[in-house]
Parts: C-alpha cells; structure tokens; sequence
C-alpha cells in the first residue's frame, strides 16, 4: 500500500474514532460536540504523521506538544462560575481524543478503539451521577 493511501486510512480512522466521542457531546449539546472533536482527533493524528514520515526527529516530542496544545484548547472550554465549573468534562473527552489520534498514527489500532469506545461508555454514566447527587 502506498504511503498516501495508508496515511489517509489512518487520518479517516482517527476522524471517525473522534466522532464516536463527539457524537456524545453533540447529543448533550456541549459546546465542543461532533466536528470539534473530529478535527481534535485527526490532527493529532496528521501531527503524528507528519513527524514520523517527514521530519527526522523523535516523534515523542511532537506528541509531547500535542497534549501541550490541546490542553490550552481544553482550558478554554472550561468555565467558571461562583458555584459551579463547567466544561471539564469536555476538556478532557478533547485530550482524551487527541491521544486516540495520535494512537491510530502510531498504528496502536485495536487500542485507540478500545478508548473511544471506553469513553464513550463512561460519557453515559451521567445517570450515576444524578443519582449520587440525590443522595
């Protein structure tokens, strides 16, 4: 398979791992949903790519000023308030999301779906949750 072609594979697995993640945010009506972390998700992984095919240096540092990056994005989606702080959650489905991109570039597959799924999953614990705060 030619270099392109296994690129673009992976830079449309990691866009839609990253939708998996943003549909749940998109149906909760959270500010980052569905593109946003789509774009997180492939970036990090076209990122990736890029330093491992192109440049001759430690793909770890690239990696290093993904979470570095994303982390000043997932900052921005929090909001504070006197009583509450909302938007953490979000921030961390971004980062997390971001390691799923760069895990696909890295050919780390099986577990960059296994996260996207596990986040997912823990996305719908919403309902624990609520049910704590009755408590």
């Amino acid at each position: 398979m030619s270099l392109v072609l296994e690129m673009s594979l992976k830079l449309l697995i990691a866009l839609l791992l990253g939708a998996l993640v943003g549909l749940e945010r998109e149906w909760r009506k959270k500010p980052a949903g569905l593109r946003t972390h789509m774009l997180v998700s492939m970036g990090s992984c076209l990122f990736t790519l890029v330093s491992i095919t192109s440049f001759n240096m430690d793909p770890a540092r690239v990696a290093a000023g993904i979470v570095t990056g994303i982390g000043f994005i997932g900052a921005g989606s929090i909001m504070g308030s006197k009583r509450r702080v909302q938007g953490i959650t979000t921030a961390a489905t971004l980062w997390v999301v971001a390691a799923i991109g760069l895990a696909v570039a890295a050919e780390l597959y099986f577990p960059a779906m296994v996260a996207a799924i596990a986040v997912f999953l823990v996305l719908q614990l919403r309902w624990l949750e609520y049910a704590l705060e009755e408590m």
